[in-house]
């Protein structure tokens, strides 16, 4: 197990360390179709993002990122938003509908890794990891969650892109 890692930087392989709670604010869906994926994102992070953060007083910490809390079929639990500087209590929707609330990511012994391409890759990727901490003798457990370093931009080279992607270890 490694002293927390330099976040900024991509993991060299897999990291294992741990981390404390960070508070988030996210939008948070059930049962979302695996193929409406863009569209949640885009109503997330819509051109009224940083007025909804500044409403509830509400200074980004970091990456936006994806937390799951069950492994995705054709459809997926979890929360899109960004950890921030500090906590906040207020619930603030959007004109499109999209309500952000307070939450956190989990505390505990994580394991990362970096994934550098685009965002169709990143199944192969997820289960790369996931056998690979399998075959270290780790045990993945829920939440897992994606940190998009990399913000994509209609011009970005999506092979240049970093994900970085997150478990709990049981």
């Amino acid at each position: 197990m490694t002293e927390s890692p330099d976040l900024n930087a991509p993991a060299e392989g897999i990291e294992i360390f741990n981390v404390e709670a960070m508070p988030t604010l996210v939008h948070r869906a059930t049962d979302h179709p695996l193929d409406r994926m863009t569209e949640l994102f885009d109503g997330v992070f819509s051109a009224e993002f940083p007025e909804l953060l500044a409403r509830v007083g509400a200074t980004p910490g970091g990456p936006a990122f994806s937390l799951h809390h069950r492994i995705p079929t054709d459809s997926c639990d979890l929360e899109v938003g960004v950890p921030l500087q500090g906590r906040v209590s207020d619930r603030v929707t959007g004109s499109n509908g999209i309500t952000l609330e307070p939450s956190e990511t989990p505390a505990g012994r994580v394991a990362r890794t970096s994934y550098l391409g685009g965002y169709a890759g990143l199944g192969s990727a997820w289960q790369e990891f996931m056998t690979n901490l399998a075959e270290q003798g780790h045990r993945p457990a829920f939440p897992f969650w994606e940190v998009y370093v990399t913000q994509p931009t209609p011009d970005a080279d999506p092979e240049t892109m970093r994900t970085d992607l997150f478990t709990l270890l049981g």
